[in-house]
């Protein structure tokens, strides 16, 4: 579970670095640029929003536990 959630981070890291280089490509403006960084910044919110979603599911069923710092000891 754990390394999937290592893997999604890291595809929403490469989608973030895809649409940043999208966005300093050269080029004319109105090209295809505009289109791969808005893809690429969708991408990345889906996946956010896909990691967010699986964090909840898995803290349900009880996959996941939160540790913490303890308080007070």
């Amino acid at each position: 579970m754990k390394w999937l959630m290592v893997l999604m981070l890291a595809a929403i890291v490469a989608a973030l670095g895809g649409a940043g280089m999208a966005m300093l490509r050269k080029g004319r403006h109105g090209d295809g640029r505009d289109r791969a960084m808005a893809r690429a910044l969708a991408l990345r919110v889906a996946l956010s929003v896909a990691l967010f979603a699986l964090l909840m599911l898995a803290w349900s069923l009880g996959w996941l536990r939160p540790g913490g710092i303890p308080v007070g000891t």
